[in-house]
């Protein structure tokens, strides 16, 4: 494996990546045809996702809905893409407690703070200025997005998505698949694939 990183996916999540400060980025991959010899945030585009078992570089998937992330990773596998070729990144305004952990290929923004004993599974999405404090699990392909705050003991399911500013309270499990809107005031645990929201948070569906 030589030096260098891949970001998958041409995004707002790729942007914020590179404007946080990751080194070591050579260049973007995105499906988009329109997209190709272009380049963010002086990044250039290099060619579709599925070029990523022909290079060598580390890649980092920089796309923000958690079950279309975990597709792409999905598809990745049965290219032949292993689990040693994803990078982590970790900002350097983020707190993180000595004993947090990091799984591969997650993304931890601006401004987030991780306390005591938390872990974050592979390809977890933290976006800027979440509170994640102890004991808190946060399994594979999970999604916080801006603002969001987990009290002590939250168990949040693989490929749960959390909008802006929700707030969960402690020692509740978010089930797999499940959905939690802005601004939603969570008191009860969250049944597998189910959206709330609301203060309090109700159920108001399947997630898609």
């Amino acid at each position: 494996m030589t030096d260098g990183v891949l970001l998958v996916g041409a995004s707002g999540l790729a942007r914020e990546v590179i404007a946080a400060g990751m080194t070591g980025i050579v260049g973007i991959l995105d499906d988009a045809v329109e997209l190709r010899d272009e380049s963010m945030g002086g990044v250039p585009v290099l060619g579709p996702v599925a070029s990523a078992a022909s290079h060598t570089e580390q890649l980092l998937l920089c796309i923000g809905p958690s079950a279309v992330r975990r597709r792409v990773a999905q598809r990745l596998g049965r290219a032949g893409v292993t689990a040693d070729r994803y990078a982590t990144f970790v900002a350097r305004s983020a707190r993180l407690g000595r004993t947090v952990e990091v799984g591969p290929g997650s993304i931890v923004l601006d401004g987030v703070v991780a306390t005591a004993d938390a872990v974050l599974g592979r390809h977890v999405v933290v976006m800027p200025n979440c509170t994640i404090t102890h004991d808190d699990v946060i399994e594979d392909f999970a999604t916080l997005t801006s603002g969001v705050s987990l009290a002590g003991g939250v168990s949040v399911g693989e490929a749960v998505y959390i909008g802006m500013n929700a707030a969960v309270r402690q020692g509740l499990r978010l089930g797999a698949g499940a959905t939690v809107g802005m601004g939603a005031v969570v008191l009860g645990d969250v049944p597998p694939g189910e959206t709330w929201a609301g203060n309090p948070a109700r159920r108001l569906g399947e997630s898609l």
